[in-house]
């Protein structure tokens, strides 16, 4: 096993090393001090739609239990906290009526980061949207971006004097294409007209979240964090090469480009574009506005095909076989070089501040034996994974942090409490938290940082 010690001698000394840990999988608590439902308490106990029928209600009870996690961080001595924000905890309806009590526990989660010397990183959606605003169409509703501006500028005028960065978004390619045209994720559409108004909405919501974020604390640096896909050709044919263009514009042109570019792609556009709905005047400004930092957040790669049949909608892919024969317990790939040609791939195409590698991990379900979890292909994977990071570093590229996804095993979404991405094993059964193999190396690596190895300028 590589040393920690030595394998942080790639690293600059004021390198960031967090976990992270998104608030529907964690916290539980769902009917507590005024929260209201949110999309995912609706999805959850709908027959089909996640495994077992699975739901939030208890999670890792990190809303009785913060305390307890936070000490567990400063032990493992990580040094930075990514952690989102519920939104029906803050509006449960959305709009109107706001709960202090909800408020209150940020407050409490944030003074205790400060108290144990961790960096706080919030993100302001994970994907929680109040049910409520499925009433006026949820994200394929222009209401629901300036609904989002209002929380974003309510949140922030509470808890950013204390924060140390904020993410008015994770993923939205998951909350747009996953949630609204493959019906994976809630609120479980299959229609790309749905998807695409998602698409602008979330966007909107976005830069709309970035001013009231610069209204009321514009001492915290503001990003966004994009999984962006590494869109591989399934081959070296004209036609999957042009395929993966396609795809590459499909899943990360969207967002990319109107936030760095102010512009959709343009092939996008020529094919999907009269099936967005209108876009105002200063939209595009709004959206584009200069963020601080972005974050990545990368599991696997994509590889695509051309999708030959006659009609077929852009961006007309199929799945290709994928490279490496090492998968998850997910089924997901395991390459990590994708990460470090994605990364090279987007500066290159964009204007592109400093970056945080925001989620990165893998699914491996080891239960405890013997009181320790010896789950060496995750220590494999993250390992991997780290050392693309330090030659990007090394090739100037400005990297300036890696949040482990997850601290703890938590609702893997629609997979339910079956797949396990911790760092620290939990028993949903009694609550106890157990730190496995990865998450006592990474630990150990964290630990290290911040150190008086680093370059100035």
């Amino acid at each position: 096993m590589i040393d920690p010690k030595l394998f942080a001698s790639r690293f600059p000394g004021d390198f960031t090393f967090g976990v992270a840990t998104a608030s529907f999988q964690i916290e539980g608590a769902s009917k507590t001090d005024g929260r209201k439902p949110s999309i995912w308490d609706a999805f959850s106990n709908m027959p089909g739609r996640v495994y077992g029928r699975h739901n939030g209600d208890i999670a890792c009870d990190h809303y009785h239990r913060w305390e307890e996690d936070l000490d567990l961080i400063k032990e493992m001595g990580v040094s930075a906290y990514r952690f989102s924000i519920a939104w029906p905890r803050i509006i449960p309806e959305g709009t109107g009526r706001i709960n202090e009590k909800g408020l209150d526990f940020y407050d409490r989660l944030i003074d205790g980061l400060k108290d144990r010397g961790i960096k706080a990183f919030a993100t302001l959606y994970h994907w929680d949207l109040p049910l409520a605003l499925m009433g006026d169409g949820g994200w394929t509703a222009r209401s629901t971006a300036y609904a989002f501006q209002r929380y974003a500028k309510l949140v922030m005028a509470r808890l950013g004097d204390r924060l140390d960065a904020v993410a008015t978004f994770n993923e939205p390619w998951c909350s747009v294409w996953l949630s609204h045209l493959y019906g994976v994720h809630a609120p479980g559409e299959r229609n790309m007209d749905a998807a695409l108004h998602a698409l602008h909405y979330t966007n909107l919501a976005h830069g709309l979240g970035v001013d009231a974020i610069r209204q009321v604390a514009p001492q915290v640096p503001v990003g966004l964090v994009l999984n962006a896909h590494e869109t591989i050709p399934g081959s070296g044919s004209e036609a999957d090469v042009a395929a993966a263009e396609r795809a590459f514009q499909f899943h990360n042109g969207v967002f990319f480009g109107p936030v760095f570019d102010g512009a959709y792609p343009q092939d996008f556009l020529s094919a999907l574009g009269s099936r967005m709905p209108k876009i105002e005047d200063g939209d595009m400004e709004i959206i584009a506005q200069k963020l601080d930092w972005w974050g990545l957040n990368y599991y696997t790669p994509m590889r695509v095909a051309d999708d030959p049949t006659p009609g077929a909608e852009f961006p007309a892919t199929v799945d290709a076989a994928p490279v490496s024969k090492v998968k998850t317990d997910i089924g997901w790939e395991v390459y990590a070089p994708a990460l470090k040609s994605l990364v090279e791939r987007l500066y290159q195409r964009y204007q592109l501040p400093v970056c945080y590698i925001t989620e990165n991990g893998a699914c491996y379900n080891m239960g405890v034996e013997n009181g320790e979890v010896d789950d060496q292909p995750r220590l494999d994977y993250y390992v991997e994974h780290l050392g693309m990071v330090a030659d990007l570093i090394k090739d100037g590229y400005p990297m300036r942090g890696y949040f482990a996804w997850s601290l703890m095993d938590n609702f893997e979404w629609a997979e339910g409490y079956r797949m396990r991405f911790g760092l620290v094993h939990v028993d949903y059964d009694t609550q106890v938290r157990t730190v496995k193999k990865s998450g006592k190396w990474y630990g150990e690596l964290a630990a290290q940082f911040p150190k008086g190895n680093h370059k100035a300028g």
